[in-house]
């Protein structure tokens, strides 16, 4: 008789917590402690947003204005001149290189940067006849900047060089968005390298070579 009521109490109580689970009623918690350890918040990639917005938290994937990224060059000081104005163009000649004399190693990268992104215009000799303009016989008709040889480009200081890379100037686009801040420095130190070469600089220290020209003295 006592068993038969040990496994009809026991019977009765698993039907009950069974009941029980499968309801959709649901306890209140109480308070908590730290609610962000309780419900996360952690974001995945690519996740939708919308219920952080919903708790007033506002993410748009884009890093905080006016901040800059570890590591990262800072930004050029001047802003792109609005159409038909040059005022900006021309004070970028003030601009120094910020970065110090680049080594052999980094000249060679600074070579193959230039090899991607320019030489296809201005020409692995830095000549102006890139494969696009192929002496007068490719698909582009205007002759490319000729960066060793050209008085106009020869003189011209590391600032205004950099400004045309970050803004684009005439025919040639904008560069910033395939070239990093140090990467379009790092072209500018190795077109001053051609140039004080093709000059009769010194070839044994590539990067002092293109910082000892008048033009591109690193700020002190």
């Amino acid at each position: 008789m006592k068993t038969t009521n040990i496994i009809s109490g026991i019977l009765t109580g698993t039907l009950a917590i069974s009941l029980f689970a499968c309801s959709d009623v649901r306890r209140n918690p109480g308070r908590i402690y730290m609610p962000d350890m309780t419900y996360s918040r952690a974001y995945e990639t690519y996740a939708s947003t919308e219920d952080l917005t919903k708790e007033g938290v506002h993410y748009d994937h884009m890093p905080v204005a006016g901040t800059i990224a570890r590591g990262e060059e800072l930004p050029f000081p001047l802003p792109k001149d609005a159409f038909g104005d040059t005022t900006n163009y021309h004070a970028a000649r003030d601009i120094k290189d910020p970065l110090p004399a680049c080594d052999s190693a980094q000249l060679d990268e600074a070579r193959r940067l230039f090899a991607i992104n320019c030489a296809i215009c201005h020409g692995a000799a830095l000549d102006g006849n890139g494969p696009l303009y192929k002496d007068g016989n490719g698909p582009f008709a205007a002759h490319p900047a000729q960066l060793v040889g050209g008085p106009q480009y020869m003189t011209m200081p590391e600032g205004q060089m950099f400004y045309s890379i970050e803004y684009g100037k005439n025919m040639m686009g904008s560069y910033a968005s395939q070239l990093n801040r140090k990467q379009r420095w790092m072209i500018v130190q190795y077109i001053k390298f051609k140039q004080a070469q093709s000059a009769g600089g010194s070839k044994s220290t590539p990067g002092a070579a293109a910082k000892s020209d008048s033009t591109a003295t690193a700020k002190k």
